[in-house]
């Protein structure tokens, strides 16, 4: 079972994803192929002194940078690590895709190379996050910035099963982030998924405000936009940061604070672990026909070890069939899907009907104008 990993992604590539890779044979077995410039990556690994065959080289010529539009990139960047990293998948040379990288590029690779599973209109990034007692599930955390209420509710299945498998959760509690509690709060795309999502065979709790997010006490899978999620995300990475530096200076600030420091360092090294993104390491690509994991864009070999960790998880787990499952057999979605293509269809439908009108009246029009006047 072989892990295909980007190694040109990320901020801190190609050192940090070689390093990482390296770290991630020697604590458990598995099986990486680095994709990226060899020239590069060889001379490094020689001198890791890995075991034979655990880490093989892929070639890949160019690299989609962090600040490229991915679809541009992709399209002029044929031989890009990224893209070669998820034709291994295709071609069954790996089992899963890992990158660090642009995650736009990453995920456009996913679905155009893979495809796209049955009753999903758009892949989505589904993120294991920390909370006070346990983790939970957020989707979309960045994949998506302008979805549809359709878009939210195929989020949703797709995140009970990610919970489902990863959280080892029967029934996952399933919540809608809005900026309030009750049903009519929200823009037009969170009120239209929360009417959908209450009539669904989901454990839909309904809406959950941003308070609820790291609590844990509300819901075990967040839906909403991508652009949302990151957001969210990227605060408690920020509001983090600045609680644990402020807490340093308090320490530093006083001799009872370093002497208290000395007892308590144990305990503040398991609560760094615990909300730390490089613990957890990397987020599912769902709604993609295979397994796709992103890594943060600032990886350390730590959060790539343990991206590596959580990609050998998902491949053992074969996450991909279980939420292939989930949205194939859901007779919600696969309504939800019919009531769409029944709308679209309408939509042609009654265009077709405005052309022939327009078309009839053009044609009238030319011949009042030809009528001789009397």
């Amino acid at each position: 079972m072989k892990i295909a990993v980007d190694a040109m992604g990320g901020d801190n590539a190609p050192q940090a994803i070689i390093e990482g890779a390296a770290l991630a044979v020697r604590e458990f077995d598995c099986r990486i192929i680095l994709v990226g410039d060899r020239e590069i990556i060889e001379p490094q690994l020689d001198r890791m002194d890995l075991p034979d065959g655990s880490v093989v080289v892929k070639h890949a010529s160019e690299v989609v940078g962090m600040d490229e539009a991915p679809r541009k990139a992709l399209v002029k960047k044929r031989d890009s690590s990224i893209q070669r990293t998820f034709d291994l998948v295709k071609t069954g040379e790996a089992v899963v895709a890992l990158s660090a990288g642009n995650s736009g590029a990453a995920m456009l690779s996913g679905l155009y190379t893979i495809g796209l599973l049955p009753n999903v209109d758009r892949p989505c990034i589904g993120s294991i996050i920390p909370t006070r007692d346990s983790r939970a599930v957020m989707v979309d955390s960045g994949a998506n910035v302008d979805s549809k209420p359709h878009n939210l509710v195929q989020f949703a299945f797709m995140g009970n099963a990610l919970a489902r498998t990863a959280l080892d959760l029967p029934s996952p509690r399933v919540g809608l982030l809005s900026i309030g509690e009750e049903a009519g709060k929200g823009n037009e795309t969170v009120r239209g998924a929360y009417h959908i999502l209450k009539k669904s065979s989901l454990n839909f709790v309904g809406n959950i405000e941003g308070g609820d997010v790291f609590s844990g006490d509300a819901a075990d899978v967040i839906v909403c936009d991508g652009f949302v999620g990151n957001v969210a995300l990227k605060t408690g990475e920020g509001v983090a940061k600045v609680l644990a530096e402020a807490l340093k200076d308090e320490i530093k600030s006083s001799v009872l604070g370093r002497v208290g420091y000395i007892f308590m360092r144990p305990a503040l090294k398991r609560f760094k672990r615990r909300f730390h993104y490089a613990e957890i390491g990397g987020a599912l690509l769902l709604g993609i026909n295979g397994i796709g994991v992103i890594s943060h864009g600032r990886s350390s070999p730590t959060a790539i070890k343990n991206a590596i960790l959580l990609a050998d998880k998902f491949a053992r787990t074969r996450i991909d069939r279980l939420v292939k499952e989930e949205v194939e057999t859901s007779v919600d979605l696969t309504d939800l899907r019919q009531t769409m293509g029944a709308k679209v269809h309408q939509v042609i439908e009654n265009l077709k009907d405005k052309k022939i009108d327009s078309s009839l009246k053009e044609v009238k029009e030319k011949s009042d104008r030809k009528r001789p006047k009397r």
